[in-house]
């Protein structure tokens, strides 16, 4: 988060696939959050929001005292739930009022506000939503991890690249190809915080060298390496 960042938790959601998460500031500050290929759905200071899947780092001020209730889908299962395309909310925080209706949005905001547990609240209303996911979003994760090349992929699928590249931006965001980056750059997160060397975080991910992992860190995250992991 970044040094806002007083109380954090998250737990497995029972939307499949997705995390819930609350957080607490304590004298607020600054947050960096990194891009995941996300989307959330986030309930704090009385606003129901969606934010969308960030290209690069994104950079907030979070209040002192602020309490944030929020769901977080698994890449490419937000927009069909929530009725959009990723794109349209990409690198943006917008009302869920602007996608849902206004007087839903607002009873659901007033129960969040009233709940003494708003994370169970929102993954309610959320279960609620009679919308089945692209059956496509999660087929497409494991080979974008493994490194496999999109025109590969688009064969396996029955897709032509354009076509694919087309699915990519309503599923997450943008297109395979970035998508694969921001994957990278989360699996070498994981591994520089648990203690592994920096060319051998290199080598495990999936970049050419230490040069091009350092390169890439500072593209997505806007930071070093060494600013991200303690």
């Amino acid at each position: 988060m970044g040094t806002a960042d007083f109380g954090y938790t998250e737990r497995a959601s029972r939307l499949r696939g997705a995390v819930a998460w609350r957080h607490r500031a304590g004298a607020g500050g600054p947050a960096r959050i990194l891009p995941d290929g996300c989307m959330d759905v986030i309930h704090s200071d009385g606003r129901l929001i969606v934010a969308g899947p960030d290209t690069i780092a994104h950079l907030t001020w979070i209040p002192d005292g602020a309490r944030t209730a929020a769901v977080r889908f698994a890449p490419g299962q937000g927009p069909a739930l929530l009725g959009i395309s990723a794109d349209e909310v990409r690198d943006q925080r917008v009302p869920l009022d602007a996608f849902w209706p206004s007087d839903q949005v607002r009873r659901l905001t007033e129960r969040l506000e009233e709940a003494l547990d708003p994370v169970a609240v929102l993954e309610a209303a959320l279960l609620a939503v009679d919308r089945a996911p692209d059956p496509l979003a999660p087929r497409l994760l494991a080979p974008l991890r493994a490194g496999r090349p999109v025109a590969g992929i688009a064969a396996e699928v029955g897709l032509s690249e354009r076509q694919l590249h087309r699915r990519g931006l309503r599923l997450y965001g943008y297109g395979l190809k970035h998508l694969a980056r921001v994957l990278r750059l989360g699996a070498a997160l994981d591994l520089a915080r648990g203690g592994v060397a920096l060319a051998a975080v290199a080598a495990s991910a999936g970049y050419a060298d230490q040069a091009h992992l350092a390169r890439d860190v500072k593209a997505l995250a806007g930071v070093p390496m060494k600013e991200l992991v303690p």
